[in-house]
């Protein structure tokens, strides 16, 4: 494993990517640092780092990061070199993870330094202001981890780009756009059986297995059916309940307030562990097959 931590980590130093990630990444926060912070003498450095500032902006650019971390190895065909060597699949996905986390750890101990120089001029909010840190190094690690997985999909980068890019964007509008959908029974309903449908469409592109995918099927909408007839008063507040629940960005927002929030913190490290895993089902379904 830590020999292909070390192969990837230092591909991404060889090539543009890494270069261009860190660069654009502290940019975009510095330049709201010097706004929020610096040019307003706000001494909270989450204010510079929250979902209305560079947050939003950070998590657009992960695709840039992860975009060729499988999906160059499918291209090329050296997945195939992989899976023949004695390292394990488990092994193969947690070092190219754990080399994609390194290199966003680097611009996050950078970030660390911002406080620091807002501490030479004042008292500052170090709570919050570490505790976003913290908080933005978790959210990038589960969306370094879901780009990773998309990237498994595809042979193109350029697919597995835009596919993050539009996944990134809806996570981050999840909430907002659950406001906008009608909350009557009916509509509810419809849109738990779309969801069941785009679960039965995830399983059957990581298992490739038809009669899976069926079961899922069945069983999901059976269920959201059974739910509408006989408890619908369960479907009130339901889609925002779960997009809320559900949603990347909204955890985030405990540790910008300072507070280390566990239920939070096992929210990350469990989508982290969920998209890992699938990532490896995933090309261990290839050599299979």
């Amino acid at each position: 494993m830590f020999a292909i931590y070390k192969k990837e980590l230092r591909s991404y130093f060889t090539s543009v990517i890494g270069s261009v990630f860190l660069s654009v990444m502290l940019i975009i926060i510095s330049l709201f640092f010097f706004v929020i912070n610096l040019l307003n003498m706000i001494a909270d450095f989450s204010m510079a780092l929250n979902l209305n500032a560079a947050a939003v902006w950070v998590i657009l650019i992960f695709p840039i990061l992860t975009m060729r971390i499988m999906a160059e190895e499918n291209k090329q065909k050296t997945d195939q070199l992989l899976l023949t060597s004695p390292i394990s699949v488990t092994r193969i996905v947690l070092g190219k993870y754990l080399a994609l986390l390194s290199l966003y750890c680097i611009g996050i101990f950078v970030t660390c330094f911002y406080p620091l120089i807002m501490k030479l001029y004042g008292p500052v909010q170090m709570a919050q202001s570490y505790g976003s840190i913290f908080g933005f190094l978790l959210m990038g690690g589960t969306y370094i981890a879901i780009g990773m997985f998309i990237s498994s999909l595809t042979e193109s980068q350029v697919i597995a780009a835009v596919i993050s890019f539009l996944v990134n964007v809806f996570t981050f509008f999840m909430t907002s756009l659950a406001s906008m959908i009608p909350s009557d029974h009916m509509t509810t309903a419809f849109v738990m059986a779309a969801v069941v449908v785009l679960i039965a469409i995830l399983s059957y592109v990581v298992l490739k297995n038809v009669i899976v995918t069926a079961i899922v099927s069945v069983v999901g909408i059976g269920a959201v059916v059974l739910v509408y007839f006989r408890f619908s008063s369960l479907y009130d507040g339901l889609i925002t309940n779960i997009m809320g629940w559900f949603s990347i960005v909204e955890r985030f927002k405990p540790f910008t307030l300072g507070i280390m929030n566990i239920t939070s913190l096992v929210y990350y490290l469990s989508v982290i562990a969920v998209f890992l895993f699938l990532t490896v089902t995933k090309i261990r379904k290839k050599s299979w097959s």
